[in-house]
């Protein structure tokens, strides 16, 4: 065949993959992915992979204690502490309003609020401003309003409070935590105003429930969630502790984890990577699914909750023996669970990049949905904000520039994110008292983790996926 022939064959392949993309449903990412397709991504990939690994190596040439000691020392003065109660009122009083919206509203997921509330500004636009601003959710969590509440009404609750089991650990936050991503990844109808007004008013009583009987302290530290998500995720912040840091620098100061500890934070990173891996054309294809004519997600209940905990689970082996391997590289130093449980915390920066990462379309393009149902949250031709009617654009996403933009920060976001989790990685060996030869050793087998999942996230982003 000749070269012009070869060449208009691979035109009428790229039209006939975005005539099929744009014909089925939520594929607001179809044309924003041609795109990407049409870039050199295998070069990006090899780049990113070289970039994390070569930071790997430069770390060679510095002692982890000079690290450790340059984020530990760059506390500046205290900020000053603001009162979490009345901001807790006021987020308990937009719940209830939301959920209220959620029974009384339209249905449609995309201009009721609670969907968009909850999916875009709570689980994205929230997520991503920890590792910026700090622990906002110990702020903005309306339980303890809600808990001042029901201590007020019930004019003499209980005094004292069952002790938490020791053999608990973060269990409870663990399995919480499945739950959830097991609703939002793979149950059909997560969006669903009226469905996530129950799950939220299910998950509402339990909190509150253990809460009373464990104390509000005790349930936020180890049985909630979110708080704890929270938490890990406002270690990375440049405000900590009512400081100024280095970003960073709070991941250091993080005490081993227990087992269940490592597991949680393993589990919140494994579960947003098979968020990715999921719309794949790849793991598709595994589960006999037609990627270009997708059934919905009725037809892959089984198959994605099989990934979904595979992915757990694969995840967990191989953290597993990169901490095991290099536990015997360096001879052995300390307990393996406590090495296990202290270099776990490396890997909330991964966590952080493929969140942002994964959800950066979605936020550009629901965040409109979210401003304009909560302008008019009932549907009732309201105009709270003074926007008027609000239309919602995807333009940006069908053009090679602006598919271009997303894709750098996407790219960008895994690399960063990877090197920021060697770096961590790096100063948490300080603590161990090893010389620098070992030190590099017990590193070594987590950086190839590392740098092998930068090429997995890479290719995630790269590869056809159906939105």
């Amino acid at each position: 065949m000749s070269v012009w022939g070869i060449s208009m064959a691979r035109r009428l392949a790229w039209l006939c993959i975005f005539m099929c993309g744009g014909a089925g449903p939520a594929l607001a990412h179809s044309a924003e992915r041609g795109f990407v397709l049409l870039l050199p991504t295998g070069l990006v990939i090899a780049a990113g992979v070289a970039a994390v690994a070569l930071s790997f190596l430069c770390l060679t040439f510095v002692k982890s204690d000079r690290l450790a000691s340059l984020l530990s020392s760059s506390c500046a003065n205290p900020l000053p502490r603001l009162a979490t109660l009345p901001v807790s009122i006021v987020s308990a009083a937009l719940l209830l309003l939301l959920l209220w919206a959620g029974f009384a509203g339209t249905r449609d997921p995309l201009e009721n609020p609670l969907p968009l509330a909850i999916w875009t500004l709570w689980w994205v636009v929230l997520v991503l401003l920890h590792p910026l601003m700090g622990n906002l959710w110990s702020w903005l969590n309306p339980f303890p309003a809600l808990l001042e509440l029901t201590g007020v009404l019930g004019s003499r609750g209980p005094r004292t409070f069952f002790r938490w089991p020791s053999h608990l650990d973060y269990a409870p936050a663990f399995l919480i935590f499945a739950g959830f991503a097991w609703f939002q990844l793979v149950y059909p109808g997560p969006e669903d105003p009226a469905v996530l007004a129950r799950a939220i008013l299910a998950y509402g009583a339990a909190t509150l429930a253990a809460a009373s009987l464990f104390g509000a302290e005790t349930w936020f530290a180890k049985g909630d969630p979110f708080a704890i998500f929270f938490r890990l995720l406002a270690a990375v912040a440049p405000f900590g502790d009512g400081r100024l840091r280095l970003p960073g620098a709070g991941l250091v100061a993080i005490k081993s984890l227990p087992i269940m500890g490592t597991a949680f934070v393993l589990l919140t990173l494994s579960s947003v990577s098979f968020d990715g891996f999921a719309n794949t054309f790849f793991w598709l294809a595994l589960g006999g699914i037609n990627p270009l004519d997708f059934p919905g997600r009725t037809a892959v209940i089984a198959l994605n909750s099989l990934g979904l905990a595979g992915a757990f689970l694969l995840l967990m082996l191989l953290y597993g023996l990169a901490i095991a391997a290099g536990w015997q590289l360096a001879g052995r130093p300390h307990a393996l669970s406590d090495l296990m449980g202290r270099f776990v915390v490396s890997l909330i920066p991964i966590s952080i990049a493929f969140h942002f990462a994964h959800y950066l379309t979605d936020l550009l393009v629901n965040g409109q949905y979210a401003l304009a149902s909560l302008n008019d949250p009932l549907d009732r031709g309201w105009d709270l904000l003074g926007i008027g009617e609000l239309h919602a654009t995807t333009s940006f996403l069908n053009t090679a520039s602006g598919a271009l933009a997303i894709y750098t920060a996407q790219t960008s976001a895994i690399i960063l994110g990877h090197v920021a989790g060697v770096v961590a990685a790096h100063a948490m060996v300080a603590g161990l008292d090893l010389d620098h030869r070992r030190a590099m050793l017990i590193e070594l087998p987590l950086a190839v983790l590392m740098v092998a999942y930068t090429g997995l996230g890479l290719w995630t982003l790269s590869t056809p996926a159906i939105g």
